[in-house]
């Protein structure tokens, strides 16, 4: 499987993820009542509009990229060993913060990112309420598109006397605040989604520790933006974050807007 050339496909992943955005806005806008919501077996919920994001993305991507492999959060589960000759392939979660799609806060978003090995090289976030792209190639920074605007290229602020932590909207744990003591916090901002990447790569935040579980395409799309926005995702002690691990299933991480 030869490698890709993603900054020529970026324009069509962006239509992609808005596409998907689109259909998920088409669901979001009905009344609550109309929103059929039913339960996975971990007990996760699921919509209509997580499954109509991940046929409009999964159809999309297999044109696009016929011979890249897709994983994705409601698609098929590819078990580890035929996975693990995969030399790349698209991690993506059609719509990452159900919770936050269910209770209307308009904090959720599409995911899709390139896996290459076991690090996320490019990716793209899409925030279909406010109509916020962010994405990056994986060789060229990382850039935010709000509506029709002209792209801005996204930057950490780096480390200062005092932080800016952003947590968690509808999950958290004391292992989280405890880890957070060891770092001068003095404002938090709390947001769904992978959202919390993008703000700390845009220079809102600078720290994000999270404890509980999250999976792969939880994670992808946020890790590669902010690496090339000058962050960093580690593990708690800063051991490597990877990817395609025989479980999906992520242990704690961390986020940092320094290297």
């Amino acid at each position: 499987m030869a490698a890709i050339d993603v900054s020529a496909l970026m324009p069509e992943l962006l239509l992609i993820a808005k596409k998907a955005g689109e259909a998920i806005m088409q669901i979001y806008n009905q009344p609550a009542s109309f929103t059929l919501i039913t339960l996975k077996s971990d007990q996760s919920p699921l919509t209509q509009a997580d499954q109509a994001a991940n046929d409009l993305i999964s159809v999309r991507l297999a044109v696009l990229t016929p011979n890249v492999p897709v994983l994705s959060e409601e698609g098929k589960m590819v078990p580890y060993e035929e996975r693990q000759a995969w030399p790349l392939y698209w991690c993506v979660d059609p719509l990452d913060g159900t919770k936050e799609f269910i209770s209307r806060n308009g904090e959720f978003t599409v995911n899709i990112a390139l896996i290459v090995g076991t690090t996320p090289v490019a990716g793209v976030i899409y925030a279909p309420v406010t109509d916020e792209l962010y994405f990056t190639d994986g060789q060229n920074g990382a850039y935010k598109v709000k509506g029709n605007q002209e792209s801005v290229k996204l930057a950490v602020i780096g480390k200062t006397d005092t932080l800016i932590a952003v947590k968690s909207r509808s999950h958290g744990a004391p292992e989280e605040i405890a880890f957070l003591n060891q770092f001068s916090v003095a404002d938090e901002i709390r947001v769904g989604s992978s959202l919390k990447f993008c703000l700390i790569a845009e220079g809102k935040a600078q720290l994000y520790f999270r404890h509980g579980p999250t999976m792969e395409w939880d994670t992808a799309a946020g890790h590669a933006i902010l690496a090339q926005a000058g962050g960093k995702v580690t593990g708690p002690d800063g051991e490597p974050f990877t990817y395609n691990k025989p479980s999906l299933l992520n242990g704690s991480f961390l986020c940092t807007a320094w290297q």
